[in-house]
């Protein structure tokens, strides 16, 4: 038995579709393909299978990955042709390799997202307003004794650089963000950053908006 890593995309439509469905496509596709795959021993056996971060809803990706493991004799490159073969049209696996190190080490995500304005050049310099701003306030979910109740918090922490332009009258924004399992909040309602980090992911997400 061996571990492999399956590098993958999801585009097009199938970035509507939730990380459930994407499980259960990836897990159809490998017993149509015919993967020789280690399966858990108990009650009700199934495939092992181990995902990366879930990727939101509505959000491209290039990069993708879920971790199998494999029983049978068959190489790398025999997984990705015969898996490709199955998938639908928006959902292709990339590279398959061995040397890999452990999902709950990714500290960064890298973001692509894409707007359009009436107005770029007023939506650019609002845009570069917020983000050079010391606090990015928003609300989230959070628990006061038994009360579910809205917090506010800063998630300029979150960013760790960005870069921003205009290109074929399009506004686009490189973002790194923290991961979320890298995301800790400490006593002072402030998230800190990790104090290692190696691996990275990147995604394609456009966004549309009418006015700034």
């Amino acid at each position: 038995m061996r571990e492999v890593r399956l590098r993958f995309s999801k585009t097009g439509r199938l970035k509507y579709i939730s990380h459930l469905d994407i499980n259960r496509a990836m897990s159809r596709a490998l017993k149509r393909a015919g993967i020789p795959l280690w399966y858990t021993e108990g009650f009700n056996p199934h495939p092992y299978m181990s995902f990366s971060l879930p990727l939101s809803l509505g959000v491209e990706s290039l990069c993708e990955s879920v971790d199998l493991r494999i029983t049978g004799e068959i190489t790398n490159k025999e997984i990705k042709d015969r898996l490709n073969s199955v998938l639908p049209e928006d959902l292709k696996i990339i590279d398959v390799y061995d040397d890999f190190r452990d999902n709950s080490e990714i500290v960064y995500s890298d973001y692509v997202y894409k707007f359009e304005f009436a107005d770029n050049d007023l939506a650019l310099e609002k845009i570069k307003n917020v983000l050079s701003s010391d606090e990015i306030l928003a609300l989230k979910k959070g628990k006061q004794g038994r009360k579910r109740v809205m917090k506010e918090t800063n998630i300029k922490s979150f960013i760790d650089k960005y870069s921003i332009s205009i290109r074929n009258d399009v506004i686009v924004l490189n973002i790194r963000l923290l991961a979320p399992r890298a995301r800790r909040l400490d006593g002072d309602g402030q998230y800190h950053r990790p104090r290692t980090s190696w691996f990275h992911r990147r995604y394609e997400g456009p966004r549309r908006r009418d006015r700034p």
